[in-house]
């Protein structure tokens, strides 16, 4: 029985010990959060920022739907682009659907 149950205490004891153990192991598990959850993550976040606002017209761009075309035009007040597909096709996205910036000449290679 003693297996699956833990002997009683006395009142007292070990109280001091239990309690800083619960605060060294919760500080471990912010720690863990912190450098395996939150921080790569707020790194790809500033870096898909950065990557939006450097976009401009001229740029080859691939989009999340995996669509590769040339920026036509940049609208700074809705933050929408306009990507030539090729010469007959040019359609509108929100600026946040671009994953990359493709180095120049990528459309010519494809």
């Amino acid at each position: 029985m003693s297996l699956f149950i833990s002997e009683a205490h006395a009142a007292g004891e070990g109280q001091a010990t239990d309690s800083m153990s619960f605060v060294l192991m919760m500080v471990v598990f912010a720690a863990i959060f912190y450098f395996m959850i939150y921080r790569p993550q707020a790194k790809r976040t500033k870096a898909h920022k950065s990557l939006m606002e450097s976009i401009g017209k001229g740029d080859e761009v691939l989009t999340q739907g995996g669509l590769i075309g040339r920026v036509v035009k940049v609208n700074t007040e809705n933050d929408y682009l306009q990507i030539e597909l090729n010469e007959n096709n040019i359609i509108s996205i929100k600026k946040d659907y671009v994953t990359a910036i493709l180095p120049k000449g990528t459309l010519k290679s494809i």
